[in-house]
């Protein structure tokens, strides 16, 4: 089973991109981040008529998260708890049956959270802590479970090609560090860290030219529980699709599991 996120930074722009990838590589599930669309404007039919189902929590101009399964959904949770007065779209969860039980799927579009010294990065703190509670609740299930998408967090200077670059940075401040270690810790697998100690980067800025100078990042992250991580067989980085035409810039992240 291919369960697979990528951050498409407008589905509009790249539908043509995203439908031919969906025909070559034929992922189970894919989460998609950065939609940028209201539900009533995403690709649903096109989508749909490669065999997929399709759940969305959108947002005009902004945000905005999907789910496209082969699966039929069991469950489908939209929002992130915590915060009633929070109306951006980035958290979308699908519980799926697959042989043997279920496995639980939730795609993340976490807050970018720059200029630090504002409103933008508190509320990323804020949003990381309250993710926090919340996978405290899905492990207390114990079952497979996923957590997927664009974290906007650099791990380790491993996941940049300049990481002094980022020093500042709120995908590299120690306040998100502390909180993605806080989040490892709770006993969630990286699946791509499980699989190389390789850079692995998802993500090349348009704006400095990033791919054209090979100076990327790895924000892009697959998170697994021990159920999901005993099913895990590889992670993939597509990075391919970042050189074709009218790319994200973001690629798409894969992972293998044995469900």
């Amino acid at each position: 089973m291919r369960i697979a996120t990528w951050n498409i930074n407008g589905v509009k722009a790249r539908q043509g991109a995203l439908l031919k990838w969906l025909e070559e590589e034929s992922p189970d599930i894919v989460c998609l981040q950065e939609i940028k669309s209201v539900d009533e404007a995403f690709p649903r039919m096109e989508i749909e008529a490669m065999g997929y189902n399709v759940e969305t929590f959108g947002q005009k101009s902004w945000n905005g998260v999907a789910i496209l399964s082969k699966h039929r959904f069991d469950e489908v949770t939209r929002g992130l708890p915590g915060d009633d007065g929070d109306e951006q779209s980035r958290l979308i969860e699908g519980v799926f049956s697959v042989e043997g039980g279920v496995v639980r799927v939730c795609c993340i579009y976490l807050p970018n959270g720059n200029p630090v010294g504002t409103d933008k990065f508190t509320y990323k703190l804020s949003w990381m802590d309250r993710l926090h509670t919340f996978v405290e609740s899905r492990l207390a299930l114990e079952e497979p479970f996923i957590l997927l998408g664009d974290f906007n967090i650099i791990p380790a200077n491993v996941d940049a090609t300049v990481p002094e670059k980022w020093v500042g940075d709120a995908a590299f401040r120690p306040e998100s560090a502390e909180r993605w270690r806080a989040l490892l810790n709770l006993g969630l697998t990286d699946a791509v860290r499980a699989i190389t100690d390789e850079p692995s980067l998802t993500f090349w800025d348009f704006r400095t030219f990033g791919w054209e100078r090979k100076d990327g990042i790895r924000i892009d992250h697959l998170l697994l529980s021990p159920q999901a991580a005993d099913r895990l067989e590889d992670a993939v980085v597509h990075a391919a699709e970042r050189g074709k035409d009218k790319p994200s810039d973001h690629v798409p992240v894969v992972g293998y599991f044995a469900f």
